[in-house]
């Protein structure tokens, strides 16, 4: 496996990245976010300084964790900005030697039924989008997340049966605080096994996240690997057992440690690498953990 993760969840500014990647051993990041701004949104020099910073550090890019079709974009509005994200990534993907970028399948529209979702166009804006990568060479994972494909298993193998030559980005901790569209109503918290088993033979990347769904307060909480319903030991067992040698990203999604300090401060800078830092070991223990057989 390739260890690496989302390291804007660690610092904002891409020295801070570097330093909670090397921190753990890593040499691999999965990019999304440098101060706030997409990779894909950043100006050019800008653009050019992260690229530098990153290979003077010896740190890769795994994966381009883009905003491209994303729960932000809606499919029943134009395609330009997803297309035009795309287009710009290439040329920097190719940059920075990335051969995998994570994108999603547009917003679901609240007002319709699961299955009035527009199939149509979104098959068709994938495809579109699929082709631009495909014919760069590069590979485009669709992510389970709040999205059409998102919405269920079911919704997810639609969009492989659909869009010539997708593969599959897995987060674990997406279903335990989505709804099942896939079921009758009222709609239950999606179960991460069997969303993953589902879908298993298309993975070609994997988050891990982990949390639950507080139907009390209604609301997410987010927690450290194998403290939630992301049934992440169970997952990673299997991928393990599989022979998975591809990406294993981490997304700790836990701002509820630090979300009590003051925002730009250096406190809270400290807590928020230290926590990032400390899922990463964890992930590592539990995978040590399961190919020692413990």
């Amino acid at each position: 496996m390739v260890y690496l993760g989302f390291a804007d969840e660690a610092a904002g500014d891409i020295e801070g990245q570097i330093k909670a990647t090397k921190a753990l051993g890593w040499n691999q990041i999965e990019a999304r976010n440098v101060d706030g701004v997409n990779l894909h949104n950043l100006p050019d020099k800008e653009f050019d300084r992260v690229a530098a910073a990153l290979e003077a550090a010896g740190v890769g890019v795994y994966c381009f964790g883009s905003a491209i079709a994303n729960w932000g974009k809606a499919i029943d509005q134009p395609f330009d900005s997803s297309l035009e994200e795309a287009l710009r990534a290439v040329p920097r993907m190719r940059r920075l030697g990335t051969r995998f970028i994570r994108v999603m399948s547009f917003a679901v529209l609240k007002d319709r039924e699961p299955d009035d979702q527009m199939e149509a166009e979104r098959f068709k804006r994938l495809n579109r989008l699929q082709e631009i990568f495909s014919d760069a060479g590069l590979i485009m994972v669709h992510e389970n997340c709040m999205n059409y494909g998102g919405m269920g298993w079911t919704y997810t193998l639609r969009l492989l049966e659909n869009v010539r030559g997708l593969k599959l980005t897995f987060d674990t901790g997406n279903p335990v605080v989505a709804e099942d569209r896939s079921k009758p109503k009222p709609w239950p918290r999606q179960d991460a096994w069997e969303f993953y088993d589902h879908v298993k033979e298309h993975v070609a990347h994997v988050h891990i996240k982990d949390g639950y769904y507080d139907e009390a307060a209604k609301k997410e909480v987010f927690t450290y690997p194998g403290e939630g319903k992301g049934q992440v030991k169970k997952i990673l067992t299997d991928l393990i057992t599989r022979g998975y040698t591809g990406g294993l990203s981490i997304e700790p999604h836990l701002s509820s440690v630090f979300h009590h300090l003051p925002e730009n401060t250096p406190a809270r800078a400290e807590s928020m690498m230290e926590t990032y830092v400390e899922y990463g070991r964890r992930v590592m223990a539990m995978v040590d953990g399961i190919k020692r057989g413990a």
